[in-house]
């Protein structure tokens, strides 16, 4: 965006420059979904992780007057922002999910996940989270969902699965920075290909679901993140096929499948309306979950192995 005006003259304090910020990406016409639904907010975020200031602070720090290394810092950001169209995470190399921060990078999807709520809720009532023992967490990219499941079951151990070697990585970032190397375990794995004969007591997934016309049309920032973690196919639906097929050997007896499927719950029910789903409604915003228990997906196990490869 040449014709932005970069010039911080007359600037000072924290909150003229995340004003200024904000005001610079509506004139870009920037799009935001990865952590932050406004201008003024990714402003936010860029210019406190220039100053190294947390994301509450007191009323008076918004008025502290800011060096000139620290201007350059944070106007060199907002021009990357702009440029570059990456998603602040990806400048900043970190996100926040269910109240915990992450490492990501472009090898991962900047987290933003509604199971963030169910987490909350320690997925009540689907399981009893004093009970749960053994956990998986599928295309797990970041870590995010498995790690953080972690909070809510004590007793607990988690895979993090993925295909990816990049995503992985991160994900053992992620495990070291919580110190959670006994009870994590990031594992490389085409969907269940490496998870011969183990059993969970919850398996959670938000895979690639993003159909070809979505895909298509979307803004410059999502194009950003890896297509692998986003594309699936016509419908959206060539993972979650797959997932549904072999979850039920993976489950133990009372075990529960939770997946996230996003905007493509359209095909979803008109690809699967014999199954017995249970649609999530979040408060928070989001769309798109569900659940099914191992003893429904045995009893439609014959159904599910005819449309794995539809």
């Amino acid at each position: 965006m040449t014709n932005l005006n970069y010039q911080y003259d007359g600037l000072e304090s924290v909150i003229d420059f995340v004003r200024w910020g904000g005001t610079l990406f509506r004139q870009a016409n920037l799009f935001f979904g990865h952590g932050t639904d406004n201008a003024f907010d990714e402003s936010k975020v860029l210019t406190f992780y220039a100053l190294n200031l947390p994301w509450e602070v007191p009323d008076n720090y918004w008025h502290s007057r800011l060096t000139l290394l620290e201007k350059q810092k944070v106007t060199e950001l907002f021009k990357h922002r702009i440029e570059s169209r990456k998603p602040a995470a990806y400048l900043t190399g970190e996100a926040w999910f269910a109240g915990m921060r992450f490492k990501v990078n472009e090898s991962t999807l900047v987290p933003r996940s509604p199971i963030a709520e169910l987490i909350a809720q320690r997925y009540e009532p689907w399981v009893d989270p004093d009970r749960v023992t053994k956990v998986l967490d599928l295309c797990t990219g970041s870590g995010c969902i498995g790690i953080a499941s972690l909070l809510v079951f004590p007793n607990a151990t988690v895979d993090l699965v993925d295909i990816s070697t990049e995503a992985l990585a991160v994900a053992h970032q992620n495990i070291e920075l919580y110190g959670l190397q006994d009870v994590a375990f990031a594992i490389e794995s085409d969907l269940f290909s490496a998870l011969k004969g183990k059993q969970y007591d919850l398996i959670v997934s938000n895979p690639p679901y993003v159909d070809q016309i979505e895909m298509d049309a979307l803004p410059a920032e999502f194009q950003k993140e890896p297509r692998l973690g986003l594309e699936a196919g016509k419908d959206g639906l060539d993972l979650v096929r797959k997932i549904l097929a072999k979850a039920a050997s993976y489950l133990k007896e009372d075990g529960v499948l939770i997946v996230e499927v996003g905007v493509s719950q359209y095909y979803m029910e008109a690809s699967y309306p014999e199954l017995p789903l249970f649609w999530f409604e979040f408060e928070q915003g989001g769309e798109g979950v569900f659940a099914i228990q191992k003893s429904e997906l045995e009893v439609f196990q014959a159904l599910l192995d005819e449309r794995e490869s539809v």
